[in-house]
């Protein structure tokens, strides 16, 4: 007599009642690593209350999210800054640009000691150490600001995006917000030759947040939910008002509320006068094309647009969980209306 694997068998059959059926659409994304915590709880929640859907999005970097967008090989992207006039003449077809998420980048460091009240950056010192000019954590500059901590007669090694990123374009403008030298010298960009001898590079955020973690004297910047989902330690940074403080969710939201009127080309928000605001900040911004012209690709455009438009509006009630900050009320009316001019 043949044996049968009850156990086996069952749990086969336990599988097959639990795991959700496919849905009948797999729509496709790629960019910022940035929103990437955010957008894999997102669409999730969405795929939940739409059986019939799904996104597949890739966190490849927001230059990479560019390039598979202008290729057409996905049906949206993502971007940490929206296109400039460069990237959108080589686009096949005119685009709308979204916003869509809103974080902030921390300052997070690896050192032996611990520092009771987190290391102090100037807005000033933090460029100088990407600069290079600030090369040892016991550096006077730096031993003035952090007086009674234990700082180790050892180099800085600087931590950055290897690849091309959203998140590098949002710390180099706040870089060459605060330095004359480094705005001159190296300026703000998804990639920027890094002039700190020491300089390392690792690819996505989860890239700059695991060297970090496994270097002994490192510095870098990562999206905020990295930093709490890694369990790093976070650098007390000085705004333009004068105010040492961590990156937090209040003051993302409170640099946002000095900027309402967003547009593709007026979007930045780092280093703003706001009293308790984090000068790292700025908004994901999703891209589709405006029009599509086969009925294949507008049934499909049109559950892309309501995607994005449900994650820009209804979804933003998953940021705070995440340490990322809703949109503004002002900024989802801008997504909204920006979604409306695309035709399907």
């Amino acid at each position: 007599m043949k044996r049968v694997n009850v156990l086996g068998a069952a749990l086969s059959f336990a599988a097959l009642v639990v795991a959700p059926a496919l849905a009948a659409t797999q729509l496709t994304g790629a960019g910022s690593s940035f929103v990437n915590p955010f957008f894999s709880k997102a669409f999730y929640e969405y795929s939940a209350a739409h059986s019939d859907v799904t996104v597949n999005y890739q966190p490849i970097g927001s230059g990479g999210g560019i390039q598979q967008f202008t290729q057409r090989t996905v049906d949206f992207g993502a971007s940490d800054v929206p296109m400039n006039a460069d990237e959108i003449k080589r686009l096949p077809a005119s685009a709308v640009q979204v916003p869509i998420a809103l974080g902030g980048v921390a300052v997070t460091y690896n050192l032996p000691s611990f520092i009771k009240g987190g290391l102090k950056l100037t807005r000033e010192t933090l460029a100088d150490i990407y600069l290079g000019k600030i090369a040892k954590w016991n550096d006077p500059r730096l031993t003035k600001i952090n007086p009674g901590a234990e700082l180790p007669d050892a180099p800085i090694i600087v931590v950055h995006r290897s690849d091309g990123s959203g998140t590098t374009y949002i710390f180099t403008d706040f870089l060459s917000h605060v330095s004359g030298e480094w705005k001159s010298k190296v300026g703000t960009g998804k990639s920027v030759e890094w002039p700190a001898p020491s300089a390392v590079g690792g690819k996505g955020n989860d890239g700059v947040a695991g060297a970090v973690r496994q270097t002994s004297g490192s510095i870098g910047y990562v999206e905020l939910a990295y930093v709490h989902e890694n369990k790093m330690t976070q650098a007390q940074l000085q705004n333009a008002a004068g105010r040492f403080g961590f990156c937090t969710g209040r003051g993302v939201a409170a640099a946002a509320a000095t900027k309402l009127n967003l547009t593709p080309t007026d979007f930045s928000i780092v280093d703003t006068k706001g009293e308790t605001a984090w000068p790292i900040a700025g908004y994901t911004w999703a891209f589709m094309y405006r029009e599509y012209q086969k009925p294949e690709e507008k049934s499909r455009a049109k559950m892309v647009r309501d995607v994005l438009e449900w994650t820009a509006t209804s979804g933003q009630r998953i940021a705070g969980t995440l340490d990322y900050v809703p949109l503004p009320e002002s900024v989802q009316e801008i997504a909204k209306k920006s979604l409306s001019e695309i035709k399907v």
